[in-house]
């Protein structure tokens, strides 16, 4: 344990921060199986709005640090060809 004011502050930063991050992905997992899921069941209305909602919450993540932008932007690549797929 440290004994350095600086880095218990640090460190209850660090905790902050890591659950938040893991919160921010479990969502956007569930954003993505929620427009695959939709896609799946040929609800085409519903899937483009699911996959909208991802694609929101994705670029999100990309300007909150969570995700890099070239990393952001090949999920959102993927996601969208995968739903289209779904649907096709």
């Amino acid at each position: 344990m440290a004994n350095i004011e600086s880095q218990k502050k640090r460190n209850r930063q660090n905790e902050t921060a890591r659950l938040r991050n893991r919160s921010m992905r479990s969502e956007l997992n569930t954003r993505a199986r929620n427009a695959l899921e939709a896609a799946a069941a040929g609800d085409a209305e519903a899937a483009n709005a699911a996959l909208r909602e991802a694609q929101k919450r994705i670029d999100m993540a990309a300007t909150k640090g969570l995700l890099h932008k070239s990393t952001a932007a090949r999920r959102k690549s993927r996601l969208a060809k995968q739903v289209a797929k779904g649907l096709g």
